[in-house]
């Protein structure tokens, strides 16, 4: 009996997939404590000193604080959850649920950032200009302290042998709260200039501007977050490379092997399941198929059904 639980032991492998990001997720964490301070004082200036492109800065910063904080739990419950049986190709994806959390979010702040610039085009109120240019000035400061802690989330990771070359998706979360500090850095340059452009040439009329410019910059990154963020959730991976590179393995290994049915989704950053249903005349076997696919690092979990003719 022992032999025969130690054969069966062999072929038992876990679904954990992604190992996690143990330094992202302590950036992050610092981020956030950074970034929540720094809203907090963009948005009471921007209310106090009547600079909407301060208070549009601040919001954006809260949007990030939002998307960090998400981050974090992400990270936290993909952890926790990572063996719990009931997720049937691991947790990796309540990170990416997160990100798409997130977007959703953000795009309810660039429409109040737009709401409120338009309201401030139409009825302009007076700017006090040098407390509202230093609080800027100290957003930007805190925007590219938190680039450098995430500066590692817009790394692609490359995977090479001899025959191939993929350029894979990161880590999401990182790499998306590293996108938006970024945004969020040039929204705090585009205030800094609104409001000098206001208390040097008395343009009033640049800071809602800049403000439009800032909710801009908010969807076009919630956008881009929404459409990676969705691709994975709704296992959009059809079109990967991956994918092509497999039928390619199939077809030059066994060409009359024919496909009958391909599934491929993302089980971790650079991880895929694939599910191969193929029809072939000579004797072959799911076991032949899988050690043509093994130089394939990226396909974690690889299920094969041969039928013959």
């Amino acid at each position: 009996m022992p032999r025969a639980q130690d054969s069966a032991t062999r072929w038992i492998h876990t679904h954990v997939f992604d190992e996690g990001n143990p330094l992202a997720e302590r950036n992050t964490r610092w981020a956030v404590a950074l970034t929540a301070a720094m809203m907090i004082f963009e948005i009471a200036g921007g209310m106090i000193f009547n600079s909407m492109a301060l208070l549009a800065d601040g919001l954006h910063m809260g949007s990030h604080t939002l998307a960090l904080g998400l981050a974090v739990l992400a990270y936290a419950a993909a952890r926790h959850f990572a063996r719990d049986q009931r997720f049937t190709f691991g947790a990796w994806k309540i990170e990416i649920l997160g990100s798409f959390a997130s977007a959703l979010f953000l795009v309810g702040v660039a429409l109040l950032m737009f709401y409120h610039s338009i309201e401030r085009l139409i009825a302009p109120v007076e700017i006090h200009y040098d407390q509202a240019i230093a609080l800027a000035a100290a957003g930007l400061l805190v925007n590219l302290i938190c680039a450098w802690l995430l500066r590692g989330g817009n790394h692609h990771h490359h995977h090479h042998d001899a025959h191939h070359h993929h350029d894979h998706h990161g880590d999401l979360n990182l790499r998306s709260a590293y996108l938006h500090v970024l945004a969020d850095a040039l929204t705090s340059m585009l205030a800094i200039v609104a409001l000098f452009g206001g208390k040097l040439f008395g343009a009033a009329w640049l800071d809602p501007v800049m403000g439009i410019v800032g909710g801009i910059l908010v969807s076009v990154w919630a956008y881009g977050l929404l459409k990676d963020s969705g691709r994975i959730l709704l296992d959009a991976e059809m079109d990967a490379p991956v994918v092509t590179e497999i039928r390619q393995a199939i077809e030059k290994a066994s060409p009359s092997a024919q496909i009958t049915d391909l599934h491929v989704w993302r089980v971790g950053r650079e991880k895929y399941a694939v599910i191969l249903a193929l029809v072939a005349d000579e004797p072959t076997t799911p076991d032949d198929f899988k050690k043509l696919l093994r130089e394939h690092g990226e396909l974690a979990h690889v299920t094969i059904e041969v039928n013959r003719r």
